[in-house]
């Protein structure tokens, strides 16, 4: 297997690792709407269930968002196995990707709905999870690749 091959693989392994420990400790922790500042003026805390997708598309669609998370994550997983070589950018994007798909897919199964926890505090902006981060490092990630040095141009 190559490293990168490997490195997106392990990398999805530490988000969903990371995303379901941090979900069950928020479930845990936090009463469900009541926000606990964790940065102040930046990021709160506040425990939300989002049956929807990012923000809150299909809300009630749980089962549909169920089945978009496992092709996602299916489909994510055999693009990586099937890669040769992967530039740095492009293994992180897919490990990030594939991670963020399974972390959220795991709660739609699981729970029926996404556990949320993260809010910023000065913009008006969904409420997310360690999942989520991971999916929006996936884009910043293959935008760094679509835009990198990929060698020589052919004539």
């Amino acid at each position: 297997m190559s490293a990168g091959r490997r490195r997106s693989y392990l990398l999805a392994a530490l988000v969903v690792l990371l995303d379901q420990v941090s979900k069950a400790w928020a479930v845990q922790a936090l009463p469900p709407g009541v926000p606990r500042p964790l940065l102040p003026g930046l990021l709160e805390l506040l425990l939300t269930w989002n049956t929807g997708a990012a923000f809150s598309l299909l809300t009630g669609h749980t089962e549909v968002l169920g089945v978009v998370s496992l092709v996602v994550g299916l489909g994510v997983a055999v693009w990586i196995g099937r890669q040769r070589a992967l530039s740095l950018a492009r293994s992180l994007a897919l490990g990030f990707l594939l991670g963020g798909a399974v972390g959220n897919g795991i709660d739609r199964w699981r729970l029926g709905a996404v556990v949320d926890f993260l809010s910023f505090v000065p913009l008006s902006f969904p409420v997310f999870n360690l999942a989520d981060v991971a999916i929006n490092l996936a884009v910043l990630c293959f935008v760094i690749d679509l835009f990198g040095n990929h060698g020589p141009r052919r004539a």
